[in-house]
């Protein structure tokens, strides 16, 4: 039987939709399920599935999505790398944005990534540390091939080093749309080198819209590499570092309330 296409962007709620979910990885759509599903009970949610293999391709796809189906201007909820992604569509196309909300982003300079791969190699055991390293080499390598299980791998790994106690497994509480190696090797590569020249943090600049983040102090990504960076940029910035908690809020015992607490009340005008 053939395979229905997947839908995208999926929609939770009734319109109109002025919230959108932005999923990590790159290439790791469908884990924000449960942020788009609890949110959707008094507001329309959009989640968009990125599925282009390049940095502007990802960045001109979200454009396109947002225009066609959201009631612009949207707020964005970027989780990790969406986070990112987030930042870069507010900073290009400012009237397009109403709000960002960035969660669990990663650092915006490049002086905190040693830190960040520190942390989540101490929280592996050897066998563990060097399959994390072998995996992201091979990410990045063209010859390489079944990248989408390498990804997934690395994923399952990362749920080791990024959570603090969750409620359970993760892949219970998403509806992945699966794990896609190409995205992140083609993506991660021009995202990295704009985080290395200074150009991601520049962006900041131009971005008109207020931004808030929400970190956990579990998180092996630097909450003082999102903070400081952004707090030095950007016109309206506010930061929420949660207690217990590691990179993905919406699953860890401690701090789920909290984190929908403050989504709740920066989305409280969207009804």
């Amino acid at each position: 039987m053939k395979k229905k296409p997947m839908k995208n962007p999926r929609k939770y709620g009734e319109p109109p939709f002025q919230v959108a979910v932005i999923h990590g990885g790159p290439g790791a759509g469908g884990e924000m399920v449960p942020v788009a599903r609890h949110l959707s009970a008094y507001r329309g949610m959009l989640e968009p599935i990125q599925t282009a293999t390049s940095l502007e391709g990802q960045i001109e796809e979200l454009r396109t999505i947002l225009e066609k189906h959201g009631n612009i201007p949207l707020t964005l909820i970027g989780f990790s790398w969406g986070a990112w992604l987030s930042f870069i569509v507010a900073a290009k196309h400012p009237g397009l944005i109403k709000k960002l909300i960035l969660v669990g982003s990663g650092p915006f300079e490049e002086k905190y990534v040693a830190s960040l791969h520190q942390t989540r190699l101490s929280r592996l055991d050897e066998e563990e540390s060097a399959e994390f390293e072998s995996i992201t080499k091979a990410l990045g390598d063209v010859e390489v091939k079944d990248k989408d299980l390498l990804l997934s791998r690395l994923g399952v790994l990362a749920s080791k080093t990024d959570c603090f106690d969750p409620i359970k497994d993760e892949r219970e509480e998403s509806d992945s749309a699966g794990s896609r190696g190409d995205i992140f090797q083609g993506v991660w590569r021009d995202a990295a080198e704009l985080r290395r020249s200074g150009k991601l943090l520049e962006l900041g600049k131009l971005i008109e819209c207020p931004v808030v983040a929400i970190h956990g102090d579990y998180d092996p990504h630097p909450a003082e590499g999102v903070q400081k960076p952004l707090s030095a940029v950007l016109k309206s910035f506010r930061f929420f570092l949660l207690q217990n908690c590691g990179h993905k809020p919406w699953i860890e015992q401690q701090a789920r309330e909290r984190f929908y607490s403050i989504l709740e009340k920066e989305l409280g005008d969207i009804r």
